[in-house]
């Protein structure tokens, strides 16, 4: 909820402050770049720390800078939005490595696309949520019945969800356990021979994974889902508002938030089911098989122009963007890294889903302010690379260097 949170405020800040969509692409850019960046570094970081240590980092971290987002729409300065929402960037940047690395030490290797189907369906409730809490916050609401709430300012889009990850974070302290072992259960991945101790030297960590070329060609495809993810999930509201001028609060647009979080909840789930059990935890056949359908869903997005075409290839492009991302970014990173080096593994294949994730912020943006009419035909090329990439790698998505 704390990533997605200013997709809702978008287009309030602009009129408030008189953003542009440029500047308020600088904002999204400076903070996809941040927590790319993030993953790499803290990626390895959290092999050392362990993935419950790294993940409270980022909870505390991001609490901290949604509060102080808010706080600075007291003063409308376009820089301090920037900074703010950059080291906020940087702190979620420890909580996908450490949520794999600890699922690598629970999970066989052909069961790992199937939690990586649950991690995407966890992000998804996240997005469900803040779509279905945002807008009311924004409209006015009665709670349980009872009290009635009026409509409140943009800030809250991220003083609320501050305060449900903290109640998260808490559970999170007090309950997760990082092995099987801690747990008195026996290694589910005896062959990694990890004895229960899932950290490791920095330095066997960084040689192992960056001289593996597979991690590369994954990454660059994963920088493919970036770019299409995040040109879907920063600017949708704002494209429906003002090119089919659908209402936050309307029917359609309450479909679009469930059935957006929802898809993408199914694709993931599918998508890892499929890879463990048809292709036998090979991700590339299935990632390049969706990358294609992707490709050809964006394009005839672009010929269609009512509010209801909008409405269903928004749906689709979700559904295959966030398939792809639950089984590269999550699955293969496990199958790759291990235990002891998934951390890593993963904050080098996710970081290039925001350097990828970048371009639809300031670049995306400055389109836009011309026209919208360029929306899908940007997202279209990454669908042809991604799909391109994948399929040089077609069952080689392993530890071994090939």
């Amino acid at each position: 909820m704390c990533r997605y949170n200013l997709s809702l405020a978008n287009s309030a800040i602009s009129g408030e402050f008189g953003f542009s969509k440029a500047q308020m692409g600088n904002i999204i850019t400076t903070a996809l770049l941040a927590y790319a960046c993030g993953q790499i570094i803290n990626g390895l970081l959290t092999d050392r720390l362990g993935g419950k240590r790294a993940m409270l980092i980022g909870a505390v971290g991001t609490i901290l800078m949604n509060l102080m987002f808010g706080i600075a729409s007291f003063w409308g300065l376009l820089w301090l939005f920037v900074v703010i929402r950059g080291i906020d960037g940087y702190m979620q940047a420890f909580g996908a490595p450490g949520m794999v690395k600890i699922n690598a030490a629970w999970f066989r290797h052909n069961e790992r696309g199937g939690f990586a189907g649950i991690f995407g369906f966890m992000i998804n409730l996240g997005r469900f949520g803040i779509f279905k809490l945002g807008p009311a916050l924004l409209a006015g609401f009665t709670f349980l019945g009872l009290i009635q709430i009026p409509p409140l300012h943009w800030r809250w889009l991220f003083w609320i969800p501050a305060g449900i990850a903290l109640v998260v974070g808490t559970c999170m302290a007090l309950i997760v356990k990082e092995t099987p072992e801690e747990s008195s259960f026996p290694s589910v991945n005896p062959e990694e021979e990890t004895g229960g101790q899932v950290q490791a030297k920095v330095f066997d960590v960084f040689k192992n994974i960056v001289t593996n070329p597979v991690i590369w060609i994954v990454a660059c495809a994963y920088a493919c889902t970036g770019a299409v993810r995040q040109s879907l999930d920063q600017w949708f509201p704002r494209f429906l508002q003002e090119v089919h001028h659908v209402d936050y609060q309307s029917a359609r647009f309450q479909l679009v938030a469930f059935s957006i979080p929802f898809v993408a909840s199914a694709g993931s789930l599918i998508s890892g089911f499929i890879s463990d059990k048809i292709f036998r935890g090979r991700r590339a056949p299935v990632a390049a098989s969706l990358y294609f359908i992707e490709t050809v869903i964006i394009l005839t997005a672009a010929q269609f122009h009512s509010a209801n075409a909008a409405v269903l290839f928004l749906v689709l492009i979700s559904l295959t963007a966030n398939a792809t991302h639950s089984i590269l970014g999550t699955a293969a990173a496990m199958d790759i890294g291990g235990a002891k080096m998934a951390g890593f593994a993963s904050g080098v294949i996710d970081s290039f889903q925001y350097f990828g994730g970048s371009l639809a912020g300031y670049f995306l943006g400055a389109l836009l302010d011309r026209s919208w009419g360029s929306y899908f035909y940007f997202m279209a090329p990454f669908g042809l690379i991604g799909g391109t990439l994948m399929l040089s790698i077609l069952g080689r998505v392993s530890l071994a260097k090939k």
